[in-house]
Order: structure tokens, then C-alpha cells, then sequence
């Protein structure tokens, strides 16, 4: 890869070491000539303002951090890459104390990229007209019911084919990236993060003969609220929207990628993925 001259950095403005390691990456880069910018991960305005001309995007911060940031590159091309500063980290390719070794590689260019899929999703009323509203996610998009212990009704249609009609506590559409997450506890098989596909799976759903299924990415996965007495549509687990009976949200594989920045010597996807799951409780 060509060398880097132009580093963004986000961060969670809430995390006083969050803010500590983005003065320090960005005092790393004035020593040695590297033009910075360091915003919010969670103003995507100002990201995506911000992203056009630079040559890659560092992520300081935990998952959630990862997640919000990621909105922004998924509409401006930019490469990302994660520093961890939460718990577990599992988007991240290095931690905290890593930093300059980390900056020392991609201002080198020794590194390449990986493209991930992300989703695009839609959320239109009962009656059918222009989208209520639309997002995009990284890793899942759930519907699920409220704060009341109370099941929903969801219709699930794969492309023109009715799937199912689940009892349940919500339904995940995961993408691979995001197969390791919500849709993995509730029941969902672990893809490689490389691949191109959709992950469906019901949350605790009752009397269901049917449970996780894996999709092609020319698919849209249709779930449409038939009955519930509060339901939401939460995305990547960091934004929630209310919707009501008739709603239908739709997700689909963005066709443009996001870039994940693997720096030279990173650990592979799966040793991470024993590593990272030797922290979780059991």
C-alpha cells in the first residue's frame, strides 16, 4: 500500500482515556508531519464531512464506539481500523498501548484492506408510501419488542417468499461482520467476515420449527410488525426507533463496502475470535 499522510480520528468524547489517547495520536502525527482531525464518533455529520481526503480513519474506543463511526465510512469510502479501549474490542486490531506501533505501520503503509458488508435498511408504514426511514448498520438491524415482557408477531419474507410468522422476542438480520454479536447469542451461526451474506434468526421464538437461516446478499429480508403492544427497530444496539402494528422494515446488503484496515501482523479473524471469546463470561 502507498504510504498515509492524512489520519482521521474518532473517538467517544464521554471516555476521559478515550480523550487522552486521541491527544496523544495526534501530537504522534504533528512530530512527524501526518495532517490529523479527530472528531466525535457519534456526530456522522461531522465525519462525513470531515472524511474526503483522508487516507484512513482510526477508531479510539471500545465496539460501540467502532459501530458509530463506521455509519460514516459505510457512505464515505475511507478505511478504518480500531484501537480498543472497552472490554472485549472484538472489531479492533490493536489496544491502547499499541498506538504508535499501530500508527507506525499505516503511515507506512504496511497493511491491506478487507471489505466488509454492510446493511441498509427501511423502515415504511402500514400504508405503503416513501420510507418513514432509512439507516445503515455495520453488524445487525433487530426488531424486537419494548421494555414490556410481551412477545410480537413478526411476518418474515425472504425476497418473494413468505420465510415465517414467529412468536417471538424480536428477529436479528446480522451481516457477517455482525454474526459474532446479538445474532450469535440468540442462536445464529458464526460467518466468516469476509463472505457476502444475510443472517436471519428469531430471538427466543416459541414453537418455532424454523430457526437462524443464511441468505444470499441479492436478497431483501422483509419483516412486517403484525401484532405487538410496543416494538422498535434498534440498529448496530446504539440507535432505537419506535414502530407500531403494519410497519414493515426492510434490510439489504450494501452494495459499497467497508474497508477494514489490516495491519501487518494482525491477528487472523479466527485465533481473534478464540482469543476474544476466552474474555467473555461464561
Amino acid at each position: 500500500m502507498s504510504a498515509v499522510r492524512r489520519i482521521g480520528f474518532a473517538y467517544n468524547p464521554t471516555k476521559e482515556d478515550a480523550v487522552e489517547l486521541s491527544a496523544r495520536a495526534t501530537g504522534w502525527c504533528a512530530v512527524r508531519g501526518i495532517e490529523t482531525w479527530a472528531v466525535a464518533s457519534g456526530d456522522t455529520d461531522a465525519l462525513v464531512g470531515a472524511l474526503p481526503g483522508v487516507d484512513a480513519l482510526v477508531v479510539l474506543g471500545g465496539d460501540g464506539t467502532f459501530l458509530r463511526a463506521a455509519r460514516a465510512v459505510a457512505e464515505v469510502p475511507v478505511p478504518i481500523v480500531g484501537v480498543n479501549l472497552g472490554k472485549v474490542g472484538f472489531l479492533s486490531k490493536a489496544e491502547a498501548h499499541e498506538l504508535e506501533d499501530l500508527l507506525t505501520k499505516i503511515v507506512a503503509g504496511r497493511f491491506h484492506l478487507e471489505d466488509r458488508m454492510a446493511l441498509r435498511g427501511t423502515i415504511v408504514g402500514e400504508d405503503g408510501a416513501a420510507p418513514r426511514r432509512t439507516f445503515l448498520a455495520l453488524n445487525d438491524v433487530v426488531i424486537a419488542r419494548g421494555a414490556l415482557a410481551r412477545v410480537v408477531h413478526l411476518d418474515v419474507e425472504i425476497g418473494p417468499s413468505h420465510l415465517a410468522t414467529f412468536i417471538a422476542d424480536g428477529l436479528v438480520v446480522a451481516s457477517p461482520t455482525g454474526s459474532t454479536g446479538y445474532s450469535f447469542s440468540a442462536g445464529g451461526p458464526i460467518l466468516d467476515p469476509l463472505s457476502r451474506n444475510l443472517i436471519v434468526t428469531p430471538i427466543a421464538a416459541y414453537l418455532s420449527a424454523l430457526g437462524s437461516v443464511v441468505v444470499s446478499p441479492k436478497q431483501v429480508v422483509c419483516c412486517r410488525v403484525v401484532e405487538a403492544h410496543e416494538a422498535l427497530v434498534s440498529i448496530d444496539g446504539r440507535e432505537d426507533f419506535p414502530i407500531g402494528v403494519g410497519d414493515v422494515v426492510s434490510v439489504a446488503a450494501l452494495e459499497q463496502p467497508v474497508r477494514f484496515l489490516e495491519p501487518e501482523g494482525a491477528v487472523p479473524f479466527w485465533d481473534l475470535l478464540r482469543q476474544k471469546a476466552q474474555l467473555l463470561p461464561s
